[in-house]
């Protein structure tokens, strides 16, 4: 059972809304073409990476250290392979801290080359952002400092991001997690919490990270449509196994750190309760058959174990055509299965109570906007333009609202990414979006326009905006804003 809080009269219009999603579960469940025996296959319990141990006594202070160093991993069952790491996992640990905190990094670039870390979607300094207007030399150290604003609890990641090389150092094994916890969390403490973390990855017959030479064809398809592996992993595990108790309830928060691929998320049988995205919960939850997630986009869902103990069901990304029509992988057409759903028998399971209004977000007023930038998106290029590290493409005053119009003129999709300045979606194509939430980045599909409005409160500083195909973003499809 699913209860809210708040007023009687929106109390009750959310509890049919939550028992009928709950009634469906059921309902759906029992039509599962794919629930089977679980002794049908075994896999590895998924298992989250370990938490970055804070090394400050200080209250309020979360000071970690993290190398990227290379590493020889098994990745996969059976073969080695030559990676970079951080502190020697991929992915890497996770950073956990909470709204209000102080963190310090302490990084070494033990890589034979420049690299950084980009805070995927924290407002935070420029300086501090790990664009590549700031590299760490090969053998170079940097401390990281930054405070976690309020308000900011959510799923956010990091991940290198040097000139023309992230996507190589991504795919290499540089990525982890960054959770933001809530001073006071609107979801209920006893929901048992899941991290994943989905990827993909090529390998050669040695076991080594595959890459296309880029002057063969498969190296100019890549560089066209974005990277994408034939293998896929949650949590660097390929199929592992999530237990659920039947009748429970998990909060489970997934991060896309694949460089090109877009997952169609969903359990077969089964609908969704997505609560939130890149920025943290939405003001109301949403019944959904699925969640789509682009590259460096993040998720928060509600999954509820509605199968009989015993069976088990998957959870599965759904065929999505992104690409360009002449250079679809052969595969684009087919689902894949991501890890398995293990129901388990249980005691009675406490109702699970979730409050009227996650949290609320004020909607950035258009009526206070200063300006439109009109930002054109094509094959490689921001603006008909390659990036320049040296020039400023946009400029925006501290203190000032704008909306920004994303033009995809292109027959493939282009997630589009902005550092350190969180914003909101007001439409796609003129259709106003059905929910309010904080993003970084959105996916602008092809021929579509989305218009998004973000406030630039505070830090003056040099600041990119790009696709985030690595690929695409490592080609020069970025610019340079420029708050003053």
């Amino acid at each position: 059972m699913l209860a809210t809080s708040g007023n009687a009269m929106t109390r009750k219009q959310t509890l049919l809304m939550g028992l009928a999603w709950f009634a469906a579960q059921g309902v759906l469940a029992a039509q599962e073409h794919r629930a089977r025996p679980a002794a049908a296959m075994r896999a590895d319990t998924l298992t989250a990476p370990p938490t970055l141990r804070n090394r400050s006594a200080v209250p309020g202070v979360v000071e970690v250290t993290l190398t990227a160093a290379p590493a020889r991993l098994a990745l996969r069952p059976g073969s080695l392979s030559d990676v970079f790491a951080y502190n020697g996992r991929v992915p890497g640990p996770t950073l956990e801290v909470h709204e209000g905190d102080s963190v310090i990094v302490h990084f070494t670039n033990a890589l034979p080359e420049p690299t950084t870390i980009h805070w995927h979607g924290i407002h935070l300094p420029a300086v501090m952002d790990g664009s590549p207007l700031y590299p760490i030399p090969a053998g170079g150290r940097y401390d990281y400092a930054f405070r976690v604003g309020a308000g900011t609890a959510g799923t956010y990641w990091y991940h290198p991001h040097p000139d023309a090389r992230a996507g190589y150092q991504v795919a290499m094994g540089l990525f982890g997690a960054l959770i933001v916890r809530a001073v006071a969390d609107p979801l209920p403490a006893s929901l048992p919490e899941k991290l994943l973390i989905l990827s993909d990855n090529r390998f050669g017959p040695d076991g080594s990270v595959a890459f296309a030479d880029p002057n063969s064809l498969a190296g100019q398809i890549d560089m066209e449509n974005g990277r994408e592996g034939d293998v896929l992993f949650v949590n660097g595990q390929i199929m592992p196994t999530v237990t659920i108790r039947s009748g429970e309830v998990q909060r489970w928060r997934i991060i896309n750190t694949s460089g090109a691929r877009v997952y169609r998320l969903a359990i077969p049988g089964q609908t969704l309760l997505h609560v939130g995205d890149d920025g943290g919960l939405f003001e109301k939850p949403m019944d959904v058959p699925e969640v789509k997630i682009a590259t460096s986009e993040r998720v928060e869902i509600l999954v509820r174990g509605t199968g009989a103990p015993g069976t088990r069901t998957m959870l599965e990304t759904l065929p999505y055509d992104r690409y360009v029509s002449q250079t679809r992988p052969p595969d684009w057409n087919q689902p894949h299965d991501l890890l398995v759903l293990q129901y388990a028998s249980a005691p009675p399971v406490r109702p699970v109570v979730l409050p009227e209004i996650l949290r609320p977000i004020p909607a950035l007023d258009t009526a206070q906007a200063v300006a439109t930038q009109v930002v054109v998106l094509t094959q490689g290029l921001i603006n008909g333009r390659v990036m320049d590290l040296g020039r400023v493409d946009l400029r925006a005053r501290v203190g000032t609202t704008e909306i920004w119009e994303l033009e995809n003129l292109v027959g493939m999709d282009h997630p589009f990414h902005l550092h350190g300045f969180p914003f909101q979606i007001l439409d796609r194509n003129g259709v106003p979006v059905r929910y309010r939430s904080w993003k970084d980045s959105v996916n602008v599909p092809k021929h579509e326009t989305v218009r998004i409005i973000v406030r630039f409160d505070d830090f003056a500083g040099k600041w990119m905006f790009h696709c985030h195909i690595l690929d695409h973003e490592d080609q020069g499809m970025m610019g340079i804003l420029q708050t003053y």
